[in-house]
């Protein structure tokens, strides 16, 4: 029996995919808004626990230099 919707078993696996992408996108979605600053993030963290070695006196200047330019180019 059709149940008076006409899809029958083809219509429901297309319904099943149409939702399944809506989901995707949606999440697709959110992580594009909310993940793209751990990166970036990451790197400005790296770029802190260099300077605060350099402040202590752990490094010199030029490791502070060479390290930070390494930092800068990724």
């Amino acid at each position: 029996m059709m149940y008076g919707y006409g899809f029958g078993g083809l219509g429901l696996l297309w319904m099943l995919l149409f939702w399944v992408g809506v989901v995707v996108l949606i999440v697709w979605g959110v992580r594009q808004v909310g993940g793209s600053s751990t990166t970036n993030d990451a790197g400005n963290r790296a770029l802190e626990i260099l300077e605060e070695r350099f402040a202590r006196g752990e490094i010199d200047a030029d490791e502070f230099h060479r390290r930070r330019s390494e930092l800068e180019r990724r």
